[in-house]
């Protein structure tokens, strides 16, 4: 793939990515509340999934895919759901220093697959890739070689942007210290995540 189109197809997935949705949210919610290094492996299965994403509609899977829309609506249900019970965690957390975030054993599998699973069922996801991707990319007679710049260029986008928001917002958690402050974050960002997963929830 020539640089002008990889440049193109770098400056329009980037505005996907970085525009604010439900993906976003969740992320900043996150690492608000508990902190950087626990938002990553979320981060991590959002970027999962749109190289899933990208895979099929190399492939030419994704018109395949649009006809298992029950399966897509379960998988969306599903990482709404998670979303929810993140949100009622967050909301129900007792207050605790910044250092005193002990993460639970197996919390990095379960975010990385809650990440996974709300990015396959997002409808904001689902436009890109069948859509507006083949606009952009010629995936009628995209080579491997294409296919690995544009899935290593994914990765990098995503990653460095996802990631970008939620080292954000852990500075901004760690300017304030008071446990009422604290509380409040806790409850506000859960409200987000919830509001997140009914935006995704309600979209077709």
């Amino acid at each position: 793939m020539d640089l002008a189109g990889l440049l193109v197809f770098a400056g329009v997935y980037f505005l996907a990515v970085a525009s604010p949705g439900p993906g976003i949210a969740a992320i900043v919610a996150r690492s608000l509340s508990t902190g950087f290094r626990r938002a990553v492996p979320f981060v991590l299965g959002i970027a999962a999934a749109d190289l899933i994403w990208l895979t099929f509609s190399a492939l030419g899977l994704t018109l395949l895919m649009q006809n298992f829309h029950g399966l897509f609506l379960i998988i969306k249900y599903a990482g709404c759901a998670y979303l929810v019970y993140l949100a009622w965690k967050l909301w129900t957390a007792p207050v605790r220093s910044l250092e005193d975030q002990p993460a639970m054993r197996g919390e990095g599998i379960r975010l990385f697959l809650g990440g996974v699973a709300l990015t396959l069922g997002n409808p904001k996801v689902m436009v890109f890739f069948v859509s507006i991707l083949p606009l952009i990319v010629d995936l009628q007679a995209i080579t491997p070689l294409a296919f690995a710049e544009v899935a290593v260029l994914t990765m990098l986008i995503i990653n460095t942007t996802l990631l970008g928001y939620a080292f954000a917002a852990d500075r901004a958690r760690r300017l304030v210290a008071s446990p009422r402050t604290m509380r409040r974050i806790n409850r506000v960002t859960g409200g987000v995540m919830a509001g997140a997963a009914a935006a995704i929830a309600a979209r077709g």
